[in-house]
């Protein structure tokens, strides 16, 4: 059945999508007060207040910092009916000052919360992870199929109550899936898999379907990016399935902050945005919510500069499978390719906090290779070295090239395209249809002097191809950015694809008014402390609505548990309860050490 179920999809979305051409998916248009969503508007971005929603003041206040940076949505949290009439105080008095952009209730657990918020503000978010189904526990249960269809009416009869309330007050609703946060319904009967994800928010969008309410945003969210972006692309494919086109909202969670926050928001939604996917956006960064608006824009606004572009001409292979990891296959030459890990190539020698590139430029060598071009083939074709490099565009690939190369040839690939991503991922279709299995390494040049936008830039073009499993390798000239930083750059897009790790993950949420302690100060400590620990990956998050979940695959989890107090993990097992915040991360280290990971 699952066999079926992908090969359907597939179908779907490889006749749909042009993979070269960069266009907005159309999707439907839903109205959030007076912001039009999805259609051929313009993509939105938003974030989320961090503030206690039952303080007024300062909940206003941060709205409205959110609103100056450019945010054209606003979300807060409801835990309870309290917050949510809380939510009517905050939108009065942010009419009462002409700020009438539209405001979202972000709900867990409590269906009450929603009804009541539902009144008040423009969007209201549930998550059919708890909405109905029992608390996440990681307990299996066996559904017979008649159970399992008494669970979706539960689930119906519960939905129902608060889209009749939402049409009444002209409010709409997003559908929130979270990695972390999937009920044990789902896992017991599809798995911790994108599958599931998927059936957990079209159960709830065929019942609004069946009620006639249209005004659904959808949000499929992971910290995984890979696991974020193959998901939202099967969950694309499965809507169009069923003929439905709401339009989606997208983010990594728990991004982190600085430049890993912003490589992980950047390669996952960015890689989505290139495949015209996306028409909101919120980057989740562990710092104050108004940084999270710029950077959106940024992004939004560098994807969206491809519309209109040169068409570039192409052909499917049929062999990228875009729901499923699988690395191209490639000769190894030398230590790029095969079996490799993907490496790094810089202009120049540097190093920094232990990393260095596997390869540095030396006049017309990279690490004791030629580097030719297409006017160059026949030196290319006489050359005996073990290693040789062939540096060339999509537009320059031919019968020629192929006849040219051999098994000890690497390919660097470059591109002047304003549509960079589409004939790069051109070129790689072009050597799978061909049966060429040279190792590619993806070359971007950029211009930019400003570190933030480069790490945006680079991530977004580059990440795709290893999120992919296509690219060898990656070499980033920005001749006016510091080498340091793009050589960090460099291996934060390698580790943000998930392909090679070289320094500490960290798996952090952005703070909201759930947190239940300092998050920022506390990333800080943390890092101070085991920034040194490569490979280790540890799991801060606020409180307990997604953190154990979407810090399943880290080593150690630090997670608040009650205002002030923090459960530490080993794994996805709790192994401490109750710390005060002042001694836990004194704690955690003490059970890095008793574990053996601490170096």
């Amino acid at each position: 059945m699952c066999e079926i179920f992908f090969s359907l999809v597939l179908m779907e979305y490889l006749e749909s999508d042009d993979l070269f051409n960069y266009r907005r998916r159309r999707s439907s248009v839903v109205h959030i007060g007076g912001l039009e969503l999805g259609g051929s508007n313009p993509i939105r971005v938003q974030s989320m207040a961090n503030t206690n929603t039952n303080d007024i003041e300062n909940s206003v206040d941060q709205a409205l910092r959110i609103v100056a940076a450019g945010g054209e949505l606003v979300r807060f949290t409801a835990q309870g009916v309290k917050e949510a009439e809380s939510l009517k105080l905050i939108r009065r008095s942010l009419s009462e000052k002409g700020c009438d952009t539209p405001l979202v209730a972000d709900i867990h657990f409590n269906p009450a919360a929603a009804e009541v918020a539902a009144q008040y503000v423009e969007k209201v978010r549930i998550n059919p992870g708890n909405f109905v189904d029992r608390v996440h526990t990681l307990q299996h249960f066996d559904y017979t199929d008649e159970e399992y269809q008494q669970e979706l009416e539960k689930i119906k009869n519960r939905l129902l109550p608060l889209l009749r309330i939402c049409r009444e007050h002209h409010t709409a609703l997003r559908i929130g899936v979270n990695h972390g946060s999937l009920s044990d319904r789902i896992l017991s009967r599809y798995g911790d898999t994108p599958r599931g994800m998927v059936e957990s928010c079209m159960e709830f969008l065929r019942i609004c379907r069946e009620d006639g309410f249209s005004d659904v945003v959808i949000s499929i969210k992971a910290s995984n990016t890979v696991v974020m972006v193959q998901t939202v692309r099967l969950l694309t494919a499965a809507m169009r399935a069923e003929n439905l086109a709401f339009p989606l909202h997208l983010g990594v969670t728990e991004a982190g902050d600085g430049e890993d926050g912003r490589v992980k928001s950047a390669l996952g939604i960015g890689a989505l945005l290139a495949d015209g996917i996306g028409d909101t956006v919120r980057v989740s960064l562990s710092e104050a919510p108004e940084h999270e608006i710029p950077v959106a824009r940024k992004l939004v606004d560098y994807i969206s500069g491809r519309t209109g572009h040169a068409k570039i001409s192409a052909k499917d292979s049929g062999k990228v499978n875009p729901f499923q990891y699988a690395r191209r296959a490639t000769f190894g030459v030398g230590n790029i390719g095969g079996e490799s890990l993907p490496v790094v190539m810089m202009s120049s020698s540097v190093s920094s906090n232990g990393l260095a590139p596997d390869f540095c430029l030396d006049g017309d060598r990279m690490g004791g290779g030629t580097i030719y071009d297409v006017n160059q083939l026949s030196a290319l074709r006489s050359d005996a070295s073990p290693l040789k490099f062939l540096q060339l565009s999509y537009t320059d690939y031919s019968k020629e090239v192929r006849d040219a190369v051999d098994e000890r040839t690497v390919f660097i690939l470059t591109t002047n395209h304003r549509n960079g991503v589409g004939e790069q991922r051109a070129f790689f279709h072009a050597l799978l249809a061909d049966g060429v299995r040279n190792p590619v390494v993806l070359k971007r040049t950029y211009d930019d002097a400003n570190l933030e936008d480069l790490q945006i830039k680079a991530a977004a073009d580059l990440g795709v191809f290893f999120i992919d499993g296509l690219g060898d390798g990656l070499w980033i000239e920005a001749p006016n950015v510091p080498q340091t930083q793009v050589l960090s750059l460099s291996f934060g897009i390698l580790q943000g694809s998930r392909v090679r790790v070289s320094k500490t993950e960290y798996i952090s949420c952005p703070s909201c008014g759930r947190t239940l302690f300092d998050l920022q100060s506390t990333i800080a400590q943390i890092k101070a402390k085991t920034s040194h620990l490569k490979g280790l990956k540890i799991g801060i998050m606020g409180c307990i609505v997604n953190g154990p979940g979407e810090m399943a695959d880290a080593d150690y989890g630090y997670v608040g548990s009650s205002k002030g107090k923090v459960n530490l993990y080993k794994g996805q097992t709790c192994v401490e309860k109750l710390i005060p915040e002042e001694e836990a991360v004194d704690r955690l280290i003490d059970l890095i050490k008793r574990n053996g990971d601490w170096k």
